[in-house]
């Protein structure tokens, strides 16, 4: 059921395109952003124009929500403050559904923070890690030489992936801040979120590739964790350009320096082993 015009709310037309609904909405938000410094700031505007753009900003909503429009142009006429009040409706269930940003930090933060917890986990995986190995890999190579294959195959490529993602965080950070309502360079830490995402990808699959050595369960476990802190800190970042808050930059931040120590214990095992 569609309540609201949503094309009325970025102000584009009907037939606008993909970068030109983009385009309207990053326009509206500077306008109306609370932290834009402009007399027009609103923030009731600006829950309006979120929950427009997350329809029409998606090329497959959007085309469900046009079949909509026309099937039921007819209550696209209903009072303005109806269609306002509908779309507050519409945004607030959207936000329920959501897990709040802050409270999900905290409690990823205190999980990673229980030491004791931790430590527990790594066991489990490392006793995990030798039973699947014994059972699946039997091989009459000696153990020297499956240490030094998995180091090479999956160890030494995995670990400068998460080099080039981990290390080039600060910058990116650093030229968004010039300006975090500049077009060009929301582009520019957009694609560098896509290249990290692949990044990602690529060692996710080099690490699923072959199962580590018992004697490295260790540096397997602290390479685990520290994709998937990498991951979950993607999302969050990847979350600013929608809507300029700041709580998701610091979020993917901090998961990022966890994932950063992880690494470090990954590399640390390495050598102490």
């Amino acid at each position: 059921m569609v309540d609201s015009n949503y094309y009325e709310t970025l102000k584009v037309s009907q037939k606008a395109s993909q970068a030109e609904i983009k385009q309207a909405y990053r326009r509206l938000v500077k306008m109306f952003h609370p932290d834009s410094n402009q007399e027009t700031a609103n923030h009731e505007e600006i829950i309006r124009i979120n929950a427009a753009y997350e329809i029409l900003g998606d090329a497959q909503s959007r085309r469900n929500y046009d079949q909509k429009l026309r099937v039921t142009s007819p209550k696209i006429n209903e009072p303005r403050q109806q269609r306002s009040a509908n779309t507050h409706q519409y945004y607030n269930e959207r936000q329920q559904r959501n897990a709040n940003t802050h409270q999900y930090s905290n409690e990823r933060q205190q999980r990673s923070g229980n030491t004791q917890q931790y430590h527990n986990e790594r066991q489990q995986r490392s006793a995990a890690a030798a039973q699947q190995y014994h059972a699946t890999r039997k091989t009459g190579r000696n153990a020297d030489e499956q240490v030094e294959e998995w180091l090479r195959v999956v160890y030494q490529p995995v670990n400068r992936l998460l080099c080039r993602i981990l290390n080039s965080l600060h910058q990116q950070i650093e030229n968004l801040a010039a300006d975090p309502f500049d077009d060009e360079l929301l582009e520019e830490f957009q694609d560098y979120l896509t290249t990290c995402r692949n990044y990602l990808k690529e060692a996710q699959n080099i690490f699923r590739s072959l199962p580590n050595p018992p004697s490295l369960a260790r540096t397997a476990t602290h390479l685990y964790y520290s994709l998937n802190q990498i991951g979950d800190g993607l999302d969050e970042l990847a979350y600013f350009p929608l809507n300029y808050d700041e709580s998701y930059l610091h979020t993917g931040q901090e998961m990022f320096r966890i994932a950063t120590h992880l690494h470090c214990e990954a590399q640390e095992s390495v050598v102490s082993g």
